[in-house]
């Protein structure tokens, strides 16, 4: 009788494995090594590389898109800023040189001199332009925080603990501490890089800050780590504030503050300004004191540039933040060195 099992097709790979599932995936395991073992060194490791270099240029096209984003978030919100505080600065200061010059002139009282027409039209501008701000100044000291001060910092991890809230500084404390803008030791300095390393000064805590005579200030031989300033609201003050002048955060928050302590301070002005019942004494005291006022005016316009340049270094820092990486960030193993620096992105699990 002819051998019947002799004219069989061998049997299918999915016929001979086990039907049980952990043996099934076993035997998967060791068929899938038998094809590995068929094939040649090089082209596994050939294969390895590939899949490497797609990783990758995957992840640098990350860096990339997040790098536009930032800086597009940045330009964005410096733009805003800058503008809003630029125009009401320059509204105010031409308000009160009008005003100053009207006085001056005897014009005050005429609805048809060139100041009193021009002074109408500013304050229109001006009321609407400042009521806006008030209703965004919130939103807007938000967005300094997160799409300057946070992108900007190569060292900040989203993945670390923070607290909400970690940074005191606001409009409330400003107003409470009663925030000098005219004294010099409370204007915008950013230190040098350049300053000497010298015997470290004793560093005095917070709580005990504002009862010494003596207060710190930031000058040409500050650190710009140490470009901070503090301010208290009495001598017996157990804690003091401090404000960050590489902070954009703080920034607005001061620029706001002094801007409305100018604005109230102008009240007379602004009167005359809008065709409003005028207090003379009022306007008497604020002609009388035209010099102080005028460089009230240009220190608030020098801190508005302050602020200017302050974003700007912080968007070259988000620039070198997501700059391109060198050769050995190709390199497997090496590239994972925390100090060649290689990963902008960092990509740790959220915790609290």
């Amino acid at each position: 009788m002819p051998n019947d099992n002799a004219h069989k097709p061998p049997p299918a790979a999915d016929d001979i494995a086990p039907k049980s599932t952990p043996l099934r995936w076993l035997w998967k395991f060791n068929h899938g090594l038998d094809i590995v073992k068929g094939l040649s060194l090089v082209t596994v490791l050939s294969s390895l590389a590939v899949g490497y270099f797609q990783y990758l240029n995957a992840y640098q096209e990350k860096v990339g898109s997040q790098a536009k984003e930032d800086m597009a978030a940045a330009t964005t919100t410096f733009t805003e800023i800058s503008h809003a505080f630029s125009e009401l600065q320059a509204l105010q200061q031409t308000l009160y040189s009008d005003f100053t010059r009207a006085i001056r002139e005897k014009s005050d009282a005429s609805d048809k001199s060139l100041e009193s027409k021009n002074a109408l039209a500013i304050s229109e501008r001006y009321e609407k332009a400042r009521i806006a701000l008030r209703e965004s100044i919130d939103v807007l000291t938000r967005k300094a925080e997160i799409y300057i001060d946070w992108a900007s910092n190569t060292y900040r991890d989203p993945a670390d603990k923070h607290n909400v809230g970690d940074d005191p500084l606001s409009r409330q404390v400003l107003r409470d501490y009663a925030f000098d803008c005219s004294d010099k030791y409370n204007f915008p300095a950013f230190g040098n890089v350049h300053a000497e390393d010298e015997a470290p000064i004793k560093e005095i805590a917070d709580n005990e800050y504002c009862a010494i005579a003596e207060k710190r200030g930031v000058d040409d031989k500050t650190k710009p780590r140490d470009a901070f300033i503090r301010i208290c609201a009495g001598p017996q003050d157990k804690t003091a504030k401090r404000i960050y002048w590489y902070s954009a955060k703080h920034h607005v928050l001061t620029m706001h503050y002094c801007f409305e302590a100018t604005h109230n301070r102008l009240a007379a002005a602004r009167q005359w300004a809008s065709r409003s019942e005028r207090d003379v004494a009022k306007e008497r005291e604020i002609v009388e004191r035209e010099k102080e006022i005028n460089a009230q005016l240009d220190d608030l316009a020098g801190r508005v540039s302050a602020f200017s340049g302050l974003a700007l270094h912080q968007m070259e820092r988000i620039r070198v933040k997501y700059r391109p990486v060198g050769f050995l960030c190709s390199v497997p193993l090496v590239r994972n060195i925390p100090s060649i620096n290689c990963f902008p992105i960092r990509t740790a699990s959220l915790t609290h």
